[in-house]
């Protein structure tokens, strides 16, 4: 585990963090397994109603989130990554946390898709408390299977987001 004073969430749009974060995603799993180019990698950032979310630990780049914040999904984890060197410290739990926290100022439903094959997020997801609600076939890339998990704080009609927050 790591001290929360060497960790830093911030947003960003920086072109230049994107594609660092794509050259992340291509050369760490799932991405790996998936066959997925960096030019794909680039793509996953581009589009309205996302947020990017970098996880720095101290002054190194070791992570990232893509959140949709708006939309029938708005409260879905789009992409989530943690450099190869950096997993195994808790950064994974404590980013999902940011972002279950950012999604309930907007939403009492949190998404999040993964590769069956990834069973260490599986895991995670899982003990945060998320349940499985489908299986997409072939949804990513044909021969592959995404599990779509939720976690869930209310129906969407009637939800106070300041309710929720505490607030």
């Amino acid at each position: 585990m790591t001290s929360d004073r060497e960790i830093q969430i911030k947003p960003t749009r920086d072109p230049k963090v994107i594609a660092a974060c794509a050259l992340m995603m291509v050369h760490t799993d799932p991405w790996i397994t998936l066959g997925m180019s960096y030019d794909y990698c680039v793509k996953a950032f581009e589009g309205g109603f996302r947020e990017v979310y970098v996880l720095e630990f101290g002054t190194d780049l070791a992570g990232f989130v893509i959140m949709q914040t708006e939309g029938t999904f708005k409260g879905y984890i789009q992409t989530i990554c943690i450099s190869e060197p950096f997993r195994g410290k808790g950064l994974g739990k404590q980013l999902l946390q940011f972002c279950q926290e950012r999604i309930m100022e907007y939403s009492p439903n949190v998404f999040i898709c993964v590769s069956s094959f990834n069973t260490g997020a599986i895991r995670l997801y899982l003990e945060l408390g998320f349940k499985l609600v489908g299986e997409l076939d072939n949804f990513v890339r044909e021969g592959f299977t995404e599990l779509l998990f939720r976690k869930s704080f209310g129906s969407i009609v009637g939800y106070n987001p300041r309710k929720s927050l505490g607030k």
